[in-house]
């Protein structure tokens, strides 16, 4: 099998590992032996010299070329690139430290966009790339995108730093001060893809550079930033360092011209202060440049960045500087960044509308989390201490203990990923993370007390897996906002994929690092969003997300409480199955709460009660201290939490193979249905079958086994390729099946060895005159999660949007960055001419609003089309606005807000009925 071959290239890259693994420059790296390869394309095996490849690296990857070739007909005429990118995927798969990517990507003339492109295009089967050379690949791509948003920033800010003078010293001393940076962030981080401490750790680079820069270099702003303490050295040489040693030492940080940095560039100066203090005054002892006034010699710089640029062997981050065409972003990223208007109007006096760069999205996003939780103490408030003492136990002890032990636990593990000296960064996460879990348990705690009309809720507020679920949730927020958690690897945390050292805090992470069950925290993510309506539609994204990935996989491990529930339920005489198939056309009803999970079993019809009822022994159950029962119950109540999961697991498995389904068989609407019911099945009676596995592997081999006895003809490959299509997959999902314990392989041998031979009786079923009833298709809802906030178009209007005010605090440009003009209706508008333009804004056709750089008149067509309420193209402006007035505008508004108010009247008085 195809895994095999993989198995046997690992084995070789062992007996190589230690020969190998030299920096190309090396003289003593193996010499490629021409005459062994005469077999081969001349043109090849140059290309392989130039690049130090090794003979057995040169063999495989001219084995791989072969395979692909046939299938990569619209790049036949770019052979050499194909050759570059297979020497790639087989130096990364063997391990064998032949050539960085930058010299892969001279060498066939790519830029890095194109080669991974190109190098994805090679995956024509189920093992051309490797979950190792993808897992790589995923790292050199989202590095590549950090260092490219740190650069156009780099750029932008020395403009305002530096003056021109001119002999270009201020190019010389920009090109030092990135060469700096490079080598600061590459020594002292593990993470080199973080964003925002890499933007820390720059701007703390440049406040060196300015303070040490002679002032006929900087721009009026920084030559008053600095401090006057402060006696700026001129460029010294090496031959007058013994005399500069004389003068006193100068700050390790001048505060001043760094909160100066900070506020033009929207970061927070504590933060950044102590990146300096903890990361890049260790990286300065390391150069002997801590006190010393010495500017920084580029020959120097350059020299270790080599070395350092050599061990990584991914991109040569100097060339960004240069403009080398291997780094150049591709034209339609630069005018998403940067053609982006900076005024409303040039004759107004209005606020100024910033781009929208990646890391001006972050900054803002931080800005607004800390802004959110500044009123949000580091201890319980008045209001939730109120609630601990009304409990029969009072929590308070265990509460601060166990942040205590998990705040210890998350800043080490944080350390370890990002940095070792970044400990201090981790402390600042989780007192943040402390702040929002104390704001949002406040906010739960007095909507129940409204539903339930209690006030003592010992049984919750004792019981640890809701605790430390809620401070999860918190800390996996905070971690989203600050971008140093994504989804990159699905939930796989399995060996042979990543570095020796852990450099990743992707989620699932934080489970992990306070030791939680999945299962356990997908209770409290419904609950939270609804408690905190602050949170950004990002962010709220996100922890959709991270429930989608518990539902396909991670809630499945060995040890998941999930199976101790489906066991109760299965064998310990539940009162009712998982989840009927009858159920499935009923609407997803989301009034459930954390509590009404944290505390099941509870039986569903008796949990919700009026504002106005009585306590009642089922009210009275969120006030009892956790006791053992004194008598055995005879038969165990339904589990909410195991309800709820499996109604939502259903909704989304139907999704996923809906969207399959439109891809591989829509001249074949007939099976969707029958897949449906087997798939069903599985996951309900079957369910050891998803141990240890993802969804989308019982969902792909469920389409296989039908289309197989329906005498469809649809392969493996051919599912497999439109799955990659899929939103939201990872190629580990066909490529790592779990086939017996600790044994993985392809899903094709996961289909025949275990899925076959488990369901084979139930799949023949299909193919006989009597096949099982189909099962019901569930009601797919859209996402629980709404966004009231959201900015809703006025009916018959394309160009009018209105929107509540979020948060005062922040200023219209932070909030809607690509606006063209922002009305807020009720507030002081100011001078009266606003109106006549608001009523051009709203008629005019032209609706081409971006501007180049330069501000110049004239503006530019957008590349994105634009479609009227009728769905007619509006790209090209030819359709007209009409006649409309503002007057007939702002009426449409009002009425637009007045559906708005009804429609959410509707929607509590719903609420209140369930």
């Amino acid at each position: 099998m195809p895994p095999k071959k993989r198995n046997s290239g690992t084995t070789q890259s062992k007996e190589l590992k230690s020969a190998e693994s030299v920096s190309p420059d090396k003289k003593e790296s193996p010499e490629l032996s021409v005459k062994k390869h005469r077999d081969k394309d001349a043109e090849y095996v140059t290309l392989c010299k130039s690049l130090h490849v090794t003979d057995l690296v040169c063999d495989r990857a001219w084995k791989l070329s072969k395979t692909v070739e046939d299938s990569l007909e619209e790049i036949a005429d770019d052979q050499k690139k194909v050759w570059g990118a297979c020497l790639f995927v087989s130096g990364t798969d063997m391990d064998v430290s032949c050539f960085t990517l930058t010299q892969v990507l001279k060498a066939v003339s790519l830029n890095v966009k194109q080669f991974v492109d190109l190098v994805r295009k090679l995956d024509v089967n189920l093992d051309t790339i490797s979950t190792k050379v993808n897992s790589a690949l995923t790292r050199l791509e989202k590095k590549y995108d950090v260092t490219l948003a740190l650069y156009q920033r780099f750029e932008k800010t020395c403009k305002n730093i530096f003056a021109l003078v001119s002999d270009d010293k201020e190019r010389e001393t920009m090109r030092s001060c990135w060469t700096m940076f490079l080598l600061a962030k590459g020594r002292a981080l593990q993470m080199e893809d973080d964003l925002v401490i890499s933007f820390q750790m720059l701007l703390c680079t440049l406040e060196l550079f300015i303070k040490r820069c002679p002032l006929d270099l900087l721009q009026p702003l920084y030559k008053s930033a600095i401090g006057k303490v402060q006696s700026p050295p001129t460029r010294t040489s090496r031959r007058n360092q013994s005399k500069v040693k004389t003068r006193p030492p100068e700050p390790e940080v001048d505060l001043q011209l760094l909160k100066t940095l900070c506020i033009e560039n929207e970061c927070n100066a504590e933060e950044v202060k102590n990146v300096y203090q903890t990361s890049f005054s260790a990286f300065l002892d390391s150069l002997d440049l801590s006190r010393s006034p010495v500017f920084p010699q580029v020959n120097d710089l350059n020299q270790q960045y080599e070395e350092h640029y050599l061990k990584s062997r991914d991109i040569d981050g100097r060339l960004f500087f240069d403009r080398d065409e291997t780094v150049l972003a591709p034209k339609v990223e630069i005018s998403q960044v940067e053609r982006t208007p900076k005024k409303n109007l040039p004759d107004e006096d209005t606020v100024l509308i910033p781009p929208q760069t990646p890391i001006r999205a972050a900054m803002t996003s931080i800005q607004q989390l800390r802004g959110d939780l500044t009123s949000s103490g580091d201890q319980p408030s008045t209001n939730l201490t109120t609630y601990f003492k009304n409990c029969t136990v009072d929590p308070t002890l265990d509460v601060l203990q166990r942040l205590e032990k998990l705040g210890q636990a998350f800043s080490q593990r944080f350390g370890q990923a990002v940095g070792l000296r970044c400990v201090i960064l981790g402390q600042q996460r989780f007192k943040l993370g402390v702040r929002l879990y104390y704001k949002v348990m406040e906010a739960m705690l007095k909507s129940e007390e409204k539903r339930l009309s209690v006030q003592n809720f010992s049984k919750l507020l004792n019981d640890s897996t809701f605790h430390t679920s809620l401070l999860a949730c918190a800390l996996e927020v905070v971690m989203a906002t600050y971008g140093e958690s994504s989804f990159r690897t699905g939930g796989y945390n399995h060996g042979g994929c990543g570095d020796a050292v852990e450099t990743n805090v992707c989620f699932p992470w934080i489970l992990d690092v306070v030791n939680l069950a999945a299962f356990d925290f997908y209770k409290v993510i419904e609950s939270f969003i609804k408690a905190e309506p602050t949170l950004s539609k990002d962010i709220v994204k996100h922890l959709e997300t991270c429930e989608n990935i518990i539902m396909e996989r991670i809630a499945w491990r060995t040890n998941s409480p999930l199976f101790e529930l489906l066991t109760q339920e299965h064998e310990g005489g539940a009162a009712e199955q998982v989840e009927t198939p009858a159920s499935f056309s009923q609407p997803l009803q989301h009034n459930h709460t954390a509590a009404d999970l944290y505390l099941s079993p509870i039986r569903p019809g008796s949990r919700v009660l009026p504002p106005d009822s009585p306590a009642t022994p089922s009210s009275q159950a969120y006030s009892q201290p956790p006791t053992q029962p004194a008598g055995q119950t005879p038969r165990l109540p339904k589990s909410n939490s195991l309800s709820l999961f499996y109604k939502k697991l259903y909704r989304l498995a139907y999704t996923r193979l809906k969207i399959l389904c439109s891809y591989l068989l829509s001249s074949h609407p007939e099976l969707e249905p029958i897949i449906w019911t087997l798939f069903q099945h599985t996951l309900q009676h079957e369910h050891e079958l998803m141990r240890d596995r993802h969804l989308d592997q019982l969902m792909m081999s469920a389409m296989y086994a039908i289309c197989k006895v329906k005498s469809v003809d649809l392969r493996f490959k051919t599912i497999v390729t439109a799955y990659k299509n899929m939103p939201n997959t990872n190629q580990e999902t066909f490529k790592h099946v779990l086939i017996t314990e600790s044994h993985y392989d392809s899903i094709i041998v996961f289909y025949n060895q275990v899925f076959m031979q488990k369901l084979k009786t139930n799949i023949l079923q299909y193919a006989s005159t009597r096949p099982p009833t189909l099962s019901p298709i569930p009601q797919i809802p859209c996402s629980p999660y709404k966004f009231p906030n959201s900015p809703l178009r006025v009916p018959g209007s394309n160009n009018v949007y209105i929107s509540p005010l979020k948060n005062p605090r922040m200023s219209p440009g932070i909030m809607t960055p690509r606006s063209r003009m922002l009305v807020s209706i009720g507030e002081s508008f100011g001078v009266s001419n606003r109106f006549q333009k608001i009523n051009q804004m709203v008629n005019s056709s032209d609706r081409s609003f971006k501007r180049t750089l330069d501000l110049g008149s004239t503006p530019k067509p957008l590349k994105r089309l634009r479609f009227d309420v009728d769905g007619q193209d509006e790209a090209d402006g030819s359709k007209s606005g009409g006649d409309s007035t503002l007057i007939q505008k702002l009426a449409e508004m009002s009425s637009t807000r007045r559906n708005m108010q009804e429609q959410k009247m509707k929607e509590d008085a719903d609420s209140r009925k369930e």
